[in-house]
């Protein structure tokens, strides 16, 4: 896999006005509560304890910021949908991340995760729509895989993709990934080595 050398964690923040004004360019991963985006963010970045997993959803709460190699930052957003919170809380966390991608000139892609294991779920659909509305840049993250059966993986993802498709003239740029049986970590490293070389 495309070697991740260096990883200095910069700061967890709760408004745009906080995050690093360096012009480096910036990944930012975002899903469903308990789709799998700290184990994603652990297995690209080398390290296992780098985002804290749980199996309580909603863990990430503020937008942390990682420096990788001095060239790039990725960085974790507060998943959507359910988590162990308030209503209220929940809904600060959404203004406060559509915000962000919607204000953050230096984000050069947001990768959408998605448990692959369900069928679309509408929260999944109306969140790339708003992606696609608001012209920002994104790519698709199938999460999971390893949990399909081989017989049926291709069929339901292609499933999943139809239903998009319904919405969409065409797909973004999609990845399976696995954490498990490292699955698409070296794809989703190379797609961002490529966009920083052009």
């Amino acid at each position: 896999m495309t070697l991740i050398k260096e990883v200095e964690f910069v700061g967890s923040f709760t408004d745009i006005k906080q995050c690093p004004d360096t012009g480096l360019p910036e990944y930012a991963f975002i899903g469903r509560s308990n789709v799998g985006k700290s184990s994603l963010i652990n297995y690209l970045t080398g390290r296992n304890q780098l985002a804290r997993i749980s199996s309580s959803p909603g863990k990430t709460q503020t937008i942390n910021y990682y420096l990788i190699n001095q060239s790039w930052y990725l960085v974790d957003l507060p998943g959507y949908g359910y988590a162990k919170v308030s209503k209220k809380l929940r809904e600060k966390w959404q203004k406060a991340t559509n915000e962000f991608l919607k204000k953050r000139m230096s984000i050069y892609c947001i990768f959408s995760l998605i448990d692959s294991r369900h069928t679309l779920q509408k929260l999944d659909l109306d969140f790339v729509n708003w992606l696609g509305q608001n012209s920002l840049p994104f790519a698709i993250v199938f999460t999971k895989v390893d949990k399909l059966k081989d017989k049926e993986s291709d069929n339901h993802l292609d499933s999943i993709k139809a239903q998009l498709l319904e919405h969409w003239e065409y797909l973004p740029t999609t990845f399976m990934s696995s954490t498990v049986k490292k699955i698409g970590g070296e794809d989703i490293l190379e797609f961002i080595t490529e966009i920083n070389n052009k």
